[in-house]
Parts: structure tokens; sequence; C-alpha cells
């Protein structure tokens, strides 16, 4: 598996990039928004990667952040999202964007994107509903690291109690700033009641 790959943009075409590792060029399937963002040919580029295995081609996608790769993974397992589908919402959407829409329920905001239509739009909001808790909004919409030990444990706890995922999820990480990494799990789902409920 390739997690990612650093070295310099040899070219890009509408939906691709190619990268150049130690002499080796390696095509990667990429959004409007990653190709905007890898810079001019000829510099230094990394792009995080997904590989994409069928019986007849494997394939690698590019991805400018590891939350853009993140929500590819969300997207192409919903019936009906394919890799096309999936670059062309991260293409109209970015990942805070398309974080908001989902929990929202903005279906019309996720059908702006080339292929998506009412329907497809309804579902992918639908089945990522309760999906997205590991790739929350921190402060000011930046993307934080999905939370691990007594932190994933607290924002379950608050998932049950029917908070949003964000919500949740960002509770508990203003709780845990506030109590430290080492809070016990009860510590942390007391503040992040208090601090989700203001």
């Amino acid at each position: 598996m390739i997690a990612h790959l650093k070295g310099r943009l040899d070219s890009t075409g509408i939906d691709h990039a190619v990268i150049d590792v130690g002499g080796v060029g390696y095509l990667v399937g990429a959004s409007a928004r990653t190709l905007a963002a890898l810079g001019p040919v000829g510099e230094a580029a990394t792009v995080f990667t997904e590989m994409l295995v069928s019986e007849d081609s494997i394939r690698l996608m590019g991805f400018s952040s590891g939350s853009e790769r993140d929500w590819f993974r969300l997207l192409t397992g919903v019936q009906g999202v394919g890799a096309r589908v999936a670059l062309a919402i991260l293409s109209a959407l970015e990942p805070n964007d398309l974080s908001r829409a989902i929990a929202s329920g903005d279906k019309a905001m996720v059908a702006r994107a080339n292929g998506v239509g009412p329907k497809l739009a309804q579902r992918i909001v639908m089945e990522l509903k309760d999906k997205t808790g590991g790739i929350p909004l921190g402060p000011g919409g930046v993307a934080m690291a999905a939370p691990v030990g007594a932190s994933a444990d607290a924002v379950s706890a608050l998932l049950n109690l029917g908070f949003r995922p964000a919500e949740a999820a960002s509770a508990v990480a203003a709780a845990e700033e506030e109590l430290g990494e080492t809070a016990s799990l009860d510590a942390l789902v007391r503040l992040a009641l208090r601090k989700a409920s203001k």
C-alpha cells in the first residue's frame, strides 16, 4: 500500500498529475482542488494517496491533505459513488464545506458537484451523517485528527446521548485541551457535556 508520494511534479492533466519519485513517474488521479494545490510543474510535490485495485486495473488517487483522502474513502463507501464522482465532489467542495453540508443535511450543496443528482446527494448525506465523527472540525473549521483513547470513548458517549459527530468531537477536543491529555474518561465527558450545552 502506498500512503503518500514525495517527489517532483512532472506534469498535470484535467484530472490527474504525474509525480516523479526517483526517476519513476506515478500517475495519480486528483481533484481540481488537489491539482491547484500542487504548485508549478518541476517543483517539489507531496500527495497523500489511495490505491484502487479492480479486476482490470490498479490506480492511484492523490490528495493534497489527509482529510481529503479520508473524505474520498468515505464517499466511495456510499453505493453509487465511484472514484470519479468522489473526485468531482472534492473538486466542488472543500472537506470543511462537505463536513458542514453533511452535518446539516444540506443535500443541495452536495448536488453542486458534476455527476451528482438529487437522489445520490440525499443518499450521501444520509449514509455519511453518522460516519463523519472521525473527521471532525476544529476551531476555525480546521480538520482535527480522529480522537483516540479516552477522548474517542468520550466522543462515543456524547454520540450515544444524541449529539452530532462534529459537535461531540469539538466539545471533547475543547475539554481535553482544558484538562490535558491524561484526563479521565469521566472528567472528559462531564466537561465536554458542559461545553456542548453552552
